[in-house]
């Protein structure tokens, strides 16, 4: 057998034309979006003072496929895609493993992450269908990035709200957004209703996702023309990331190799879910059984110690109800935190997987062994990763030195989902010893379950 490339990259001939829709082969549906005032589940029509029409149709969509990916999404998408599928050769030599370890690698793109890969298609629908503008929120900065080039591609105003413990940590995020012409306000803002009322509780606070997305949420709904866009959590988002998984399935099989071990990080649960899509809907359909870990930080562990509910998606309480795995609302992370994975609940498609054991494991790491990963993997394989995706790297070098100890030849993928030049004040933290490691107590984690709302009719 021919030796495996250290980098295979598909032809644009050889990209996936459509988006793989996961829900169509779940047995079990996640649980609708609900009205937090009636329980009664939300109809498309409901969603669409906030979402665009096509997307909010794709929101709610449990049993198409397939969609087609337009035209002028895959003109963009060829900017930069298909992305390289590299093996870590080096990785698996300094570790002495018998695992083969390959990474999905969405960081060659200006925006520097997976997040334009549904960013692109977001803009596409507003732009059809005539808006006057989108709103969004963003933490460490990836997804605004993204937003704020994809809007710029398709000549749309954006107001983008960012946690303003990102905000203030990262002003070169701030600048590429504000270079493709977004507007750019540091959450909780006295902009919004919302952020007055947050401020007002809480002056000095760093912001969360949640505060963010109210915000951005209040933005749309108040503006005429106006929608609100998420770079996470959606099932749409999890469609549109699809790509990434669907190009992993096409290059392991001109290599002749299968994930016996999926790892991705998780924050909202897109990339996470873009990366396994494939290879769940394999498991789904009872083909292949490779084993999924979604892993996130131990300082914001909604899956790890987060309770199956039905909660609000932001911190205003304005949105529909999900069931997922959440902390609460009104979770705030430590401003400790260094990058993403910030948001207090997971998924509804992800978290409902975990808790049918499709998906098998989640695993929450310390800040600092997550950049002991990155570190290393930097040195070694030469690409400074993003720290959200050092969670994944972290893990992935658990399972190879496990491999190593069993002598299993195991064959491991992740998702490095992005680049972390863009965080540099949380490797400069690292490096100089001040980065510490805050993990939540239970008595700090009581407080949002008992705020979770009492849905009418359904029982917990």
């Amino acid at each position: 057998m021919a030796k495996i490339p250290h980098r295979l990259i598909l032809t644009e001939d050889q990209m996936p034309k459509q988006w793989y829709n996961l829900r169509a082969d779940m047995k079990e549906k996640p649980d609708p979006l609900r009205n937090p005032a009636t329980g009664e589940p939300v109809k498309k029509e409901d969603l669409y003072p906030i979402f665009c029409e096509e997307l909010a149709a794709q929101e709610m969509d449990n049993d198409t496929p397939y969609f087609d990916i337009p035209e002028e999404v895959l003109d963009i998408y060829k900017m930069y895609r298909p992305s390289p599928l590299n093996r870590a050769y080096d990785l698996e030599r300094y570790l002495g493993t018998p695992a083969h370890i390959y990474f999905k690698y969405e960081g060659n793109n200006t925006s520097g992450s997976h997040k334009l890969n549904s960013a692109v298609p977001q803009a596409y629908y507003a732009k059809k269908q005539g808006l006057k503008g989108l709103t969004t929120e963003t933490g460490a900065g990836q997804w605004g990035t993204a937003l704020a080039e994809a809007c710029a591609f398709f000549g749309l105003p954006l107001t983008v709200y960012m946690v303003k413990g990102s905000y203030q940590q990262k002003p070169y995020r701030r600048e590429i957004i504000r270079t493709f012409g977004a507007d750019i306000v540091a959450s909780p803002s006295d902009t919004t209703a919302v952020g007055r009322s947050i401020l007002a509780k809480d002056p000095d606070t760093t912001g969360s996702l949640g505060c963010a997305i109210s915000e951005a949420i209040e933005k749309a709904t108040t503006s005429d023309g106006v929608r609100y866009v998420l770079g996470s959590v959606l099932n749409q988002v999890l469609l549109h990331q699809s790509i990434i998984g669907l190009e992993c399935e096409e290059a392991m099989k001109i290599i002749g190799e299968y994930p016996d071990i999926g790892i991705g990080c998780a924050g909202g649960g897109a990339n996470l879910g873009g990366l396994i899509a494939p290879f769940m809907r394999d498991k789904l359909r009872g083909e292949r059984d490779p084993y999924f870990i979604a892993v996130e930080p131990a300082s914001c562990p909604s899956m790890t110690r987060g309770r199956y509910a039905y909660d609000f998606c932001d911190t205003g309480k304005v949105t529909p109800l999900a069931r997922m795995y959440t902390l609460g609302s009104g979770f705030i992370p430590s401003a400790n935190h260094a990058g993403g994975l910030r948001y207090h609940g997971m998924s509804p498609v992800i978290s409902k997987l975990y808790h049918d054991g499709y998906l098998n494991e989640a695993r929450s790491y310390e800040q600092t062994k997550v950049f002991e990963a990155a570190v290393l993997f930097a040195k070694v394989e030469t690409i400074l990763p993003a720290p959200e995706s050092a969670h994944a790297i972290r893990c992935a070098i658990d399972e190879a030195l496990r491999c190593k100890e069993t002598g299993e030849e195991k064959v491991i993928l992740f998702g490095l989902t992005g680049t972390g030049y863009f965080d540099m004040a949380a490797y400069s933290s690292f490096h100089d010893g001040t980065m510490t490691d805050y993990i939540p107590t239970d008595a700090d984690l009581q407080p949002g379950f008992d705020s979770l709302p009492k849905v009418p009719g359904v029982q917990e």
